[in-house]
């Protein structure tokens, strides 16, 4: 019998009540109509039944407030109803053209872009399918024409037509063991479907594919291909119970995931040990904006949950004499191989370092330098991002060992010793034998780098190098951006061998995301990132690995595109069993220990 007692309800709610597990939350867009914001209960419904608590996100189009609102939700639903105004797509409006609702459209296609930025968990229902295209530069429909009755008058739980889902994908796997069988001269399960829309997809930009497809060839479902958790359907699983509930579950289940992922970045530093974003400040690129031309600025280190970005100036190799320049670099002046009226590595590094500090001094309650371990931690308690300075190519000091103490004094945590061409320090992988291996001048830097505390960088070395390196270092070295020759066989990239003695002498390696040092052929993701980084724990041990994305120096493969998908590398590794402390090591603090060693031991 149904009670009307205030104090029994409560009595039963706080019997159960569990406040040490909260449930995920999923926030579901409303619509607006004249005065309300409205919403059907069965998309809320659904989220309880899947085991998750349904937030209702009215369309307000506020930045500040969406950006507060996706901080505190594990998971989106982007619902159904309404046409989308054609001018969002350069389009005027056709006959057959719904009612629009314009602060719906600009709310939704605004929060749609930034939880994907953040790769948060979507799911597009009818409507939110084609918001989510629309969202990552695809396009919809005006009207599917009537090839097909797509919308339907029967009641919203009757499925009245059927689609095809491809295999492969996401929701091929959640459907293959549900309500239909797949024939055999069938391409994917079919199943019944409930249809109640005349707008639909019509090309899906660059980050969706198809999954679903009716008889008609209307698109009937996407999915990311970046290697996230982004799901559209153009039905309404909402209204079909038992069999819409399989969407709603998995959504809940990568919400979980992602959550969890948060909260474990929010105790742990995670660095990248190297990026080259500083070569596209000739090009006026801005930092602290969410600049589409660079794979790292303040945004996406947010997005990603990235704690502290090691940024580098990078030095090309051109000389034509004995220092083994690059062919195609041959004869060029530094100035134009640097894209700034300097003729001098040094003062070309120093101007690097000081576009750096405009950066930072522009942006104190978001940026701070580190230049070791605990200032890192404490800008992270501050809810500050960190830049660390390291320089790549040993060019930079020319032929006076004295500018490391120049370069030290600025702060640099490492210096790579030499990039693609031999120079004066030692050789270097891509290029010639000038020295055969390390120079006597090269010995004489590396040792003056352990009395400065400055990390020994053999990335882009030759393997001759690497040894030499490795036998002169009274401190362990590390490899800021190198991958394992075994799979794939570039001179870049170290052997089996290298990384064993590698971590013999206590030093770290840290997996690149330069597709090129990832596998000889096809393309690469992050899936090649996870081969290559398990290869290595399992020749170093956990205690010797880490991440140098490159990012901004051709890093970046799909699932992993640039710092805002940094998080993914973390729920990858929660997927493979990896514990809190294992994804601690590889996001930084294998890297920040070696650091803190090398320190210790300068010079007083």
């Amino acid at each position: 019998m149904k009670t009307f007692s205030l104090d029994q309800l409560a009595a039963g709610a706080y019997g159960r009540m569990e406040y040490n597990s909260r449930k995920t939350f999923i926030g579901i867009t409303a619509d607006s109509a004249g005065i309300d914001y409205t919403l059907r209960n069965a998309y809320c419904r659904q989220v309880v039944a899947a085991g998750a608590v349904p937030v209702i996100i009215p369309p307000v189009t506020d930045a500040a407030v969406i950006n507060e609102t996706l901080e505190r939700i594990d998971a989106l639903i982007l619902s159904g109803g309404g046409d989308h105004n054609p001018l969002w797509q350069g389009e005027q409006p056709v006959p057959e053209l719904h009612s629009i609702n314009a602060e719906r459209d600009s709310a939704e296609l605004l929060i749609a872009r930034m939880a994907y930025n953040r790769r948060m968990p979507i799911l597009g229902i009818c409507r939110g399918m084609q918001t989510l295209t629309i969202a990552l530069g695809g396009r919809v429909k005006q009207d599917i024409g009537r090839s097909m009755k797509h919308s339907q008058d029967a009641d919203r739980s009757e499925p009245t037509h059927t689609v095809t889902i491809m295999p492969g994908t996401t929701l091929y796997k959640l459907y293959a063991d549900g309500q239909a069988a797949k024939a055999d001269d069938e391409p994917g399960i079919t199943i019944p479907v409930n249809s109640f829309h005349h707008q639909a997809v019509n090309t899906l930009g660059t980050h969706l594919v198809m999954s679903a497809i009716a008889p008609d060839g209307i698109t009937e479902a996407v999915e990311s291909i970046d290697i996230q958790a982004a799901i559209g359907v153009q039905w309404h699983p909402e209204w079909l119970g038992e069999d819409g509930l399989p969407l709603f579950i998995w959504l809940k289940e990568n919400a979980m995931l992602y959550r969890k992922a948060q909260k474990l970045h929010d105790r742990i530093p995670s660095v990248d040990s190297h990026c080259d974003t500083p070569m596209f400040f000739h090009q006026g690129v801005d930092f602290l904006q969410r600049d589409e031309r660079i794979l790292v600025d303040l945004h996406k280190m947010h997005e990603g949950r990235l704690d502290a970005t090691s940024m580098v100036c990078y030095l090309p190799q051109p000389y034509a004499d004995g220092n083994g320049a690059s062919e195609d670099r041959k004869g060029k002046p530094f100035s134009e191989l640097v894209h700034y009226p300097i003729e001098s590595p040094r003062e070309y590094t120093d101007f690097i370092f000081d576009e750096i500090e405009k950066i930072v001094a522009q942006a104190p309650h978001h940026l701070a330098f580190a230049r070791n371990a605990a200032e890192l931690c404490s800008n992270k308690s501050a809810g500050l991002k960190s830049i660390m300075l390291g320089i790549e190519n040993g060019l930079a000091i020319e032929d006076n060992i004295d500018n490391l103490d120049h370069f030290a004094s600025r702060g640099i945590v490492y210096m790579t010793l030499c990039h693609n061409g031999d120079n004066l320090i030692c050789d270097s992988a891509r290029t010639g034998n000038t020295h055969g291996g390390v120079s006597a001048y090269g010995k004489e830097v590396i040792r003056h780098m352990n009395r400065l505390g400055i990390m020994v960088d053999l990335s882009h070395a030759a393997e001759s190098s690497f040894y030499d390196a490795l036998e002169t270092s009274q401190a362990p070295i590390v490899c800021s951006h190198s991958n394992c020759r075994s799979l794939c066989d570039h001179p870049r990239n170290l052997t089996d061998e290298q990384m064993r003695a590698l971590a013999k002498a206590g030093g770290v390696m840290q997996v690149t995301l330069y597709g090129g040092f990832l596998r000889t052929d096809g393309e690469a993701t992050l899936n090649d990132v996870m081969a290559h980084l398990e290869h290595a724990i399992s020749i170093m041990g956990i205690d010797h690995v880490g991440i140098g994305t490159d990012f901004d120096g051709d890093g970046g493969v799909r699932g992993m595109g640039d710092a805002s998908a940094c998080i993914n590398l973390t729920m990858e590794l929660m997927r493979r069993g990896y514990s809190d402390d294992d994804i601690s090591k590889i996001w930084g603090g294998n890297w920040l220990r070696v650091m803190t060693q090398v320190q210790s031991m300068r010079s007083a």
